[in-house]
């Protein structure tokens, strides 16, 4: 059954074993809260890289007395380049099962990922939002890695999202292409390319997911707007994947939805070898503690599908 809420996720992956995961560039309190959260909830194992003297004396402010800091794996690296080489060396020698982003910037992070540890798949970021005014789980992508994606970019990113939704137990997600009109104008590249995907879709070159666009935000997620403006499709009003076109509205959108909605937002790479968490540097524990959720969840599926 699809996760409507984080809780739901939460709950599933709590009885699974811990996972060991790199965090890259521990040593900030709200990487650490968020790492510990996880690891109190029996989520992940964290192994934690960074200015080791800095990360001890951290948790230590944070109530973890002297006699508990052997507890947590810590790696010391000069620099966050440095953690960010380590984590990937982790990955390789299987001793990392996932990656999480700390105080770092994300090209720092992604740079060794991208060099190491990618597939025949493209990497592609995805948000899934739990919103309390949506129904269930909303995905959004690509909001941190391909900035401004072409039509071949766009389709690899959405069969990603695809197959996270699938993940997540969505067996035929619904996946809304987003511009600002929901009519085809050629003046407008991304509602061209929401075309596009469509027939795609209809055609199978993307796979597992009905499509459709263009849509705008309001007819993608509101079956009374969509009715009103008389469009008629399986996926307006109840989208599980919102595919943007372009890097800076998809942050937009996200951060908009985070603050001003209330959304707490997971954060994860696909296309990688390994789960990526990939959250934003202010983001709380909870956004943290629920991107590892997600990470555990996908590292388990995948062992199931090659098993």
């Amino acid at each position: 059954m699809p996760y409507a809420h984080f809780d739901a996720l939460l709950a599933d992956v709590a009885p699974l074993d811990d996972i060991p995961v790199a965090v890259v560039d521990a040593a900030e309190e709200h990487v650490l809260r968020g790492a510990c959260e996880a690891k109190s909830q029996s989520i992940i194992e964290p192994i934690l890289i960074g200015d080791a003297q800095q990360i001890r004396s951290l948790l230590l402010k944070m109530g973890h007395d002297s006699g508990s800091c052997p507890n947590f794996h810590i790696i010391h690296a000069d620099s966050a380049e440095a953690a960010a080489k380590k984590g990937v060396e982790m990955v390789l020698a299987g001793e990392a099962k996932a990656l999480m982003k700390g105080h770092l910037h994300s090209d720092a992070f992604l740079h060794p990922i991208l060099a190491k540890l990618r597939t025949d798949r493209r990497l592609s970021h995805v948000f899934v939002a739990d919103i309390q005014t949506y129904p269930k789980l909303l995905l959004i992508t690509d909001a941190a890695i391909n900035i401004a994606p072409d039509l071949g970019t766009k389709a690899a990113i959405l069969q990603n999202a695809i197959d996270l939704a699938h993940i997540l137990e969505v067996a035929q997600p619904k996946a809304a292409i987003l511009s600002a009109v929901e009519v085809v104008n050629p003046a407008i590249v991304s509602t061209v390319d929401a075309a596009c995907l469509s027939k795609m879709a209809e055609r199978g070159q993307i796979t597992g997911a009905l499509v459709d666009g263009p849509l705008a935000f309001d007819n993608a997620i509101s079956k009374e707007s969509a009715e009103i403006k008389g469009i008629r499709s399986t996926v307006a009003g109840d989208a599980d994947i919102l595919l943007v076109p372009d890097l800076v509205s998809g942050n937009i959108l996200a951060k908009d939805l985070e603050y001003l909605a209330g959304a707490t937002l997971a954060g994860i790479v696909m296309g990688a070898k390994v789960p990526v968490i990939l959250t934003s540097r202010a983001d709380p524990a909870r956004a943290r503690l629920v991107s590892a959720a997600l990470a555990a969840l996908v590292h388990y599926r995948r062992l199931e599908t090659s098993s």
